[in-house]
């Protein structure tokens, strides 16, 4: 079994209850292993961090959570002290076979080598089954992953996943500076930053400051499953040259005659002048109902 500097704890597996930079340092090197930059590899290493997000994710005794990117098991180790049901996705082989020597022996925990992005999450939980999702997310394929349980039919309970400030803020972002993945994320669930965290907390240690991020999910999305992929096809469009007025976006984007699409935006209350990260989420909707209405989308 292979660890940092590990006792045994009540779990059964081997606990790992002091990481830093440079004990994580020391395992990769006497595993051969050297981070990937084309995976986003930056491990998690804080312990102050990781209680912080058990504590945003509010996980008791018998919560079933699906990790992201276990990467060394930091989070997983808390997740196991709290005696919840984990299911575990790392994309990294290299990664896989290390966990699942780790936790072989701890029967309330299953590493997969598997792609989040591509997981079908109603295959790997029940329907009737609530569950928690966490991760330290990959910054090459963070906002991906995010799309794949948000847009799934068996969506979690709440999400807390940690991603570059820069993307939290986008995530957030309110009429004015509300892009694509602002309405991605609003559309399905409540985000709330709970922390910002400094780079010190990784191995190794990224350029930028990471941000702690719970999305409460709604019980309805905003815009129902049958309409989703049009409302998307819409705001794409909108987005497509997000500093010109919307009217001569569409004019162009979707192959709108000018009379029509002056009625579909008065229909929606929308100036043709305004540009599309100052329309609000109420507005976006309105404006694919508009145009669906007029056979423009579907």
């Amino acid at each position: 079994m292979i660890a940092f500097e590990s006792s045994d704890n009540a779990s059964g597996h081997t606990a790992i209850p002091e990481r830093t930079p440079t004990s994580a340092n020391r395992l990769l090197r006497s595993l051969g292993i050297s981070p990937k930059k084309a995976l986003g590899q930056t491990f998690l290493v804080s312990e102050g961090v990781v209680a912080k997000i058990i504590s945003a994710a509010e996980i008791k005794n018998g919560d079933l959570v699906l990790e992201v990117g276990p990467g060394l098991g930091v989070l997983t180790d808390a997740l196991v002290n709290l005696q919840a049901k984990v299911i575990a996705l790392e994309i990294d082989p290299r990664l896989t076979r290390l966990l699942c020597d780790n936790y072989s022996s701890v029967p309330n925990v299953t590493i997969l080598n598997e792609d989040a992005r591509k997981i079908d999450l109603t295959k790997l939980v029940p329907s009737n089954k609530p569950y928690i999702m966490v991760s330290n997310l990959p910054y090459y394929s963070g906002t991906n992953i995010l799309r794949t349980f948000l847009e799934s039919d068996n969506k979690p309970q709440r999400v807390v996943v940690m991603v570059q400030r820069e993307v939290a803020s986008r995530m957030l972002a309110t009429p004015g500076r509300l892009g694509l993945l602002g309405i991605g994320v609003q559309i399905f669930g409540k985000p709330k930053i709970i922390d910002h965290v400094p780079p010190g907390a990784f191995y190794p240690r990224p350029k930028v400051t990471s941000t702690i991020v719970r999305i409460d999910m709604l019980e309805n999305p905003l815009v129902p499953k049958e309409n989703q992929a049009g409302f998307f096809t819409l705001v794409k469009a909108g987005f497509s040259a997000p500093r010109k007025q919307l009217g001569g976006v569409f004019r162009h984007t979707m192959s709108v005659p000018k009379d029509n699409l002056a009625s579909c935006l008065a229909k929606a209350s929308v100036d043709p002048k305004r540009r599309a990260e100052s329309l609000s989420i109420k507005e976006w909707i309105a404006l694919y109902r508009s145009f669906k209405e007029s056979h423009w989308i579907h």
